[in-house]
């Protein structure tokens, strides 16, 4: 598993506790996607909190499931973690460099 490079933006509520965020990324075609859940879902070790001074930086944990011919562009999908955008979309095409390459599928 992968992670996808993305900005934790605001904290948008203390409930359901832990809290949650909304973080953002921008796919390769431009366009800007927003993703809210709770905390930990981004950030295990706790660092995420109403009082953070935001953005900060946090990976989705993902999965490579289509690569284009020039290695460039990837799909990934965001379920591993039942990860959606506010659409409820799971799989986005981003820049290959968009990865955090360490654990990827």
């Amino acid at each position: 598993m992968g992670e996808l490079r993305a900005e934790v933006v605001r904290w948008v509520d203390d409930e359901p506790f832990p809290g949650v965020v909304e973080v953002r990324f921008t796919d390769a075609a431009g366009r800007r996607w927003s993703l809210v859940d709770k905390a930990p879902v981004f950030d295990a070790m706790g660092a995420l909190g109403p009082d953070s001074a935001y953005p900060l930086e946090v990976g989705i944990a993902c999965v490579i499931i289509g690569l284009q011919e020039d290695g460039e562009l990837v799909t990934v999908s965001t379920a591993p973690h039942g990860v959606t955008a506010t659409d409820g979309r799971d799989e986005f095409t981003v820049r290959y460099d968009q990865l955090n390459r360490g654990g990827q599928a």
